[in-house]
């Protein structure tokens, strides 16, 4: 890579240019926020743990007809992504009531829900990342409404990938936050990462509420036991990859 001037830096992420126009390379943190960034910290191995378990999942959607930005991991901690420019949306997908769901709703914790529901949310830290209607998100011309309904089907069907994946890994898919980017054609991507800091997972084995949580809540919460809660869900995806191939 002889261009990596850096593009951007996020909460998880530093973005890079490299010698080709078309391609990006995703740096991985180990840095850790919550709450819009008001609560920071870091999660020793987090930016080599997401960055796998991302690349894995990717590799899998793809298999399944899912288009990503993945292209490849140079390193443990790197991703080659294909360039995008990201819609400023963030997509939630919702199977189990749990999280601000709950707050705004109040559905107790742990509530089935008979559909998945799919929120949209705008991609703004100094708003708040408000959840929108789909009528504001028109007004504001975040996208249009072919790409809202495409990026709604794609949720749902990458949804029912994550769930049955995820289930033979022991994981229960509670809910989970997408993005996805345009590429030079106006082609629609699955972009961003999916990982124990963009999903909230539960170990199927465990019943105890604070015991069962394997993703980024452990950190929001102050539950403890942050990195060995991530190298577990790693290792439980290899396991399920590997027993694929």
């Amino acid at each position: 890579m002889s261009d990596n001037t850096k593009l951007y830096e996020g909460k998880a992420k530093i973005i890079y240019t490299t010698d080709e126009p078309e391609i990006l390379l995703a740096d991985f943190k180990d840095d850790a926020t919550a709450f819009n960034a008001q609560k920071r910290g870091s999660i020793q191995g987090k930016g080599s743990i997401n960055c796998t378990i991302s690349s894995k999942l990717f590799e899998q959607l793809a298999a399944h007809g899912i288009k990503t930005h993945y292209i490849d991991c140079p390193a443990p901690n790197q991703m080659r992504v294909k360039a995008v420019k990201i819609v400023p949306l963030e997509v939630v997908v919702r199977n189990i009531a749990a999280g601000s769901l709950c707050q705004q709703t109040g559905l107790p914790l742990g509530t089935i829900l008979e559909q998945p529901l799919v929120d949209f949310y705008y991609k703004d830290d100094q708003l708040g990342d408000p959840l929108l209607t789909r009528d504001r998100l028109l007004l504001l011309q975040l996208a249009t409404e072919e790409q809202v309904d495409s990026i709604a089907h794609l949720a749902l069907q990458i949804n029912d990938f994550l769930k049955s994946f995820w289930q033979k890994c022991g994981i229960t898919l509670v809910d989970f936050k997408l993005e996805f980017g345009l590429d030079s054609q106006q082609q629609l991507l699955l972009a961003d990462e999916i990982s124990p800091d963009t999903c909230r997972l539960w170990d199927m084995t465990e019943n105890d509420p604070n015991r069962r949580v394997m993703d980024k809540d452990r950190f929001r919460r102050d539950l403890g036991n942050v990195e060995n809660a991530y190298q577990e869900v790693l290792q439980r995806v290899l396991q399920v990859v590997d027993s694929k191939n």
